[in-house]
């Protein structure tokens, strides 16, 4: 039986792809919005064999914290982040959701390539060499995925701060996204997309929708909230309504949003970068306030050289932090 919908669901994606082909881009959004139903494709979500807190806890078993890092976090599902140390973007991509597809779950993948990354942040620089460079490696992300469920985020803190860029430079940013997205709804028909919608202490909501609608919103699934952050599920329940509601009475129409919760469990202090003090917060599940809670950044994964993760670099795992953060210490 497995076998037999897995051939199934196959033939179906490539009748359905034909049929893409001949609507325009906006007719292909509305038609894949309405039929993708990655959730309902699988069993649950998935949990990554080989995250960072895995490895750590395989590699050191005798740590006396490793069991509770095993526990508390390399068991729950968290996202996969892709970037320019994935290497073959098509075999990381592949590999990852043919893992997943295998074991019948929904994997969670975040792209984050896109030249500047965070605009006028700072904090994140990097990202593909050029505007050609990056549509040749997010063509090759969706393609990669095909016909398999999958839910992806785009480019987190991409739509944040815009104060230092020229509109060309907005208009360019732009594109990229709107190409993005238009490469999923091509080639991964059963994909959800999730434009970054940043948090509620960064730029107001009504800018946001600005953004999100700049970027195409109206042709991705939803938009996502509290990437890399720590404030709690209501605040960003609250400020993902009031996008929606700038969104409805500007531009006439709404998105479902998710949240990041994996460090949200005792809120935000007013830091973002490797504050003390937080804790995980609740498990990937659909509902809780939002379209789904997930977890898309890995608890104990540092935000850089800052705070309780002095002296360490962005995305490298700290044990220790991983193991306060279970705890809320």
């Amino acid at each position: 039986m497995k076998i037999t919908t897995r051939l199934s669901r196959t033939r179906t994606a490539a009748v359905l792809a034909c049929l893409l082909l001949s609507l325009t881009t906006a007719q292909q959004s509305a038609f894949a919005a309405a039929r993708a139903d990655p959730v309902g494709m699988t069993s649950g979500y998935y949990v990554d064999p080989n995250s960072t807190p895995a490895v750590w806890a395989a590699e050191h078993p005798d740590d006396g914290r490793a069991e509770s890092i095993r526990r508390g976090i390399a068991s729950r599902p968290m996202a996969r982040w892709f970037g320019s140390w994935s290497g073959d973007i098509s075999a990381a991509v592949g590999s990852y959701v043919g893992a997943a597809d295998a074991a019948d779950k929904l994997p969670v993948l975040v792209a984050y390539n896109i030249p500047g990354r965070d605009a006028c942040g700072g904090h994140s620089g990097g990202g593909a060499g050029t505007p050609d460079a990056y549509r040749t490696w997010i063509s090759a992300f969706a393609s990669a995925i095909g016909s398999r469920p999958a839910l992806v985020v785009i480019e987190p803190d991409s739509l944040g701060d815009f104060g230092c860029l020229s509109q060309a430079q907005i208009d360019e940013r732009n594109s990229m996204l709107k190409y993005a997205l238009g490469q999923f709804s091509a080639h991964a028909p059963n994909v959800w997309t999730y434009l970054d919608a940043g948090n509620p202490a960064w730029i107001s909501a009504t800018t946001m929708a600005q953004h999100l609608n700049g970027a195409g919103a109206r042709q991705a699934h939803g938009f996502s909230l509290n990437i890399s952050n720590y404030f709690g599920t209501g605040e960003n329940s609250a400020y993902g309504d009031a996008i929606n509601r700038s969104l409805s009475a500007t531009y006439d129409y709404t998105r479902p949003y998710v949240i990041d919760t994996s460090r949200n469990g005792n809120g935000s202090d007013g830091e973002w970068c490797n504050p003390g003090g937080r804790k995980t917060g609740a498990v990937s599940q659909q509902g809780g306030g939002a379209e789904m809670l997930l977890w898309l950044k890995t608890p104990g994964e540092s935000d850089g050289d800052c705070g309780v993760g002095a002296g360490s670099v962005p995305g490298q795992f700290l044990p220790e932090v991983a193991y306060k953060m279970i705890y809320g210490y």
